[in-house]
């Protein structure tokens, strides 16, 4: 994935564009290639797509999230989504996708992914399902409801 990245992302005279490669459980060393990249004098976008379920303590998630955020200015946006533990019959295919041998992910309660958000300011929608971003594309059969919960929200 790495390859492909750095392939794809290419820089222009108007901006620079990074990818790095580094383990989300390090927030330091995260910040600190992120730093080479970024002024972090100015606000900027974290984006946690999809893999705090990569992180089965809920704890230690929280704590990921808080040490990005902490290393990031005021008015900087969190866009996180995540899975939702909504049924018995979807977490039995969950386990039974872990029990494949691939990384096993945590499926959590939409309170649980409220907090990743713990004091942020929502932007409209606020914290919702993920087609409810962009409503017009689900009612127009472009977006299926799937189990996520899906927030953006500003750092004071």
């Amino acid at each position: 994935m790495l390859a492909h990245a750095r392939a794809l992302l290419t820089s222009t005279p108007e901006g620079v564009t990074d990818y790095i490669d580094a383990d989300m459980r390090d927030p330091g060393a995260v910040l600190a290639r992120a730093a080479q990249t970024l002024d972090f004098g100015q606000p900027a976008g974290l984006m946690i797509m999809g893999v705090m379920g990569h992180i089965p303590d809920d704890e230690e998630a929280q704590s990921i999230v808080r040490r990005l955020l902490a290393g990031l200015p005021s008015g900087s946006f969190l866009a996180l989504y995540d899975s939702l533990d909504i049924s018995e019959a979807l977490n039995e295919a969950q386990q039974g996708y872990d029990d494949t041998g691939a990384v096993p992910y945590k499926l959590r309660r939409a309170d649980q992914i409220g907090r990743f958000f713990d004091g942020l300011e929502f932007v409209t929608p606020g914290l919702v399902r993920c087609p409810q971003w962009r409503p017009e594309a689900a009612q127009a059969g472009g977006a299926p409801d799937v189990p996520t919960l899906a927030g953006v929200a500003r750092k004071p």
